[in-house]
């Protein structure tokens, strides 16, 4: 009986250090999807637009992409219904194809009405193959609108790579 005991402490201990370890990268994500937001913002005052008046959108703090050749993308990302983080989201692509580098941006997905955002949640969500991203400058304007139910904008960090392309990101959702 003291043995069972000890199994189930050690077991509800392994449990308990998993979720905090999850929670404090959640929480780091999400301090982060709150920094990205104001840098898309600041490269892109009109976004506001998008921000305040979706059903809801999901912020990729630190997409990276690279490759030659063979190349991918892999991010998480925090997901906001009316203005509210209600989740998380992971994004993973990979493609064949001409492409040379490396970049890290922010991604952000816009959603136009709540059953796009509710697609989205149920898994139900990716791009089609030529899907490609307004990608947003400091300073340069623009007229953007929906497509097919969502909008996406990337904004640069760091690195170069010749390809504005999120064209086959296949999505994970995860409800706090």
């Amino acid at each position: 009986m003291k043995t069972l005991k000890s199994i189930v402490l050690v077991a509800f201990l392994m449990i308990g250090t998993s979720l905090l370890a999850q929670n404090n990268k959640d929480q780091k994500i999400m301090a982060d999807a709150k920094k990205a937001k104001t840098a898309l913002l600041e490269a892109a005052p009109n976004l506001d637009g998008f921000f305040d008046n979706s059903a809801g959108y999901v912020i990729f703090p630190n997409v990276g992409k690279g490759g030659f050749i063979i190349g991918g993308a892999s991010g998480n990302g925090v997901v906001y219904e009316n203005g509210n983080p209600i989740g998380m989201a992971d994004l993973k692509k990979l493609n064949i194809g001409l492409q040379a580098g490396g970049q890290a941006i922010i991604e952000v997905i816009f959603f136009e009405t709540d059953t796009d955002l509710d697609r989205f949640k149920e898994g139900k969500f990716q791009f089609a193959a030529e899907t490609s991203a307004v990608a947003l400058k400091s300073g340069i304007a623009f007229n953007a609108k929906y497509k097919d139910g969502v909008a996406v904008f990337a904004l640069p960090k760091a690195g170069l790579m010749a390809d504005a392309s999120v064209g086959g990101q296949k999505f994970g959702y995860k409800p706090f």
